[in-house]
């Protein structure tokens, strides 16, 4: 059984500063795979659809991608879990849409964001193995929103 990590809350510091990228030497570590498989129980413990390192007060760039109908978002595609070591958006279409966006970071508040409607992106699996794909809909706003964190950005600030 994996831990369950405390969620950083609106207003801590390391909700607003750039993540480090992960470095080679950590990759395929157990400290790297421990981080993700407690990230991830994390993130099922409160019904996220996706969680990022700065939100468990890990300042990496490593994100979790998951979504799944719950009761946060009984609408979500099903999909399975994306581990993504410095992640990073290569490309984004011009359409954006607007839909609703909640944070496990940001307890009390939804709002309606506009993202791109599709993304492309490069990403390192825990392996080291290098990942170039593409999301359109939901799992592209959810990329986005993991991604922002890295970037010391919440979502209310893009309302």
């Amino acid at each position: 059984m994996s831990t369950i990590l405390p969620v950083a809350q609106r207003g801590e510091r390391i909700l607003t500063a750039t993540a480090a990228e992960v470095a080679r030497t950590e990759l395929n570590s157990p400290w790297l795979k421990e981080l993700a498989a407690a990230m991830y129980a994390t993130m099922l413990e409160r019904n996220g659809v996706g969680i990022a390192a700065p939100q468990v007060y890990v300042s990496k760039r490593v994100i979790i991608v998951a979504s799944r109908p719950n009761s946060r978002y009984p609408d979500a595609p099903e999909m399975d879990a994306l581990v993504m070591v410095n992640p990073e958006i290569l490309e984004k279409s011009e359409l954006t849409v607007l839909g609703e966006e909640g944070c496990l970071s940001v307890s009390d508040e939804r709002g309606q964001v506009a993202r791109a409607q599709m993304i492309k992106l490069r990403y390192l699996t825990l392996d080291a193995e290098v990942v170039e794909t593409s999301f359109s809909g939901f799992p592209a706003r959810i990329v986005q929103h993991e991604v922002d964190h890295l970037d010391g950005v919440l979502f209310i600030e893009r309302i």
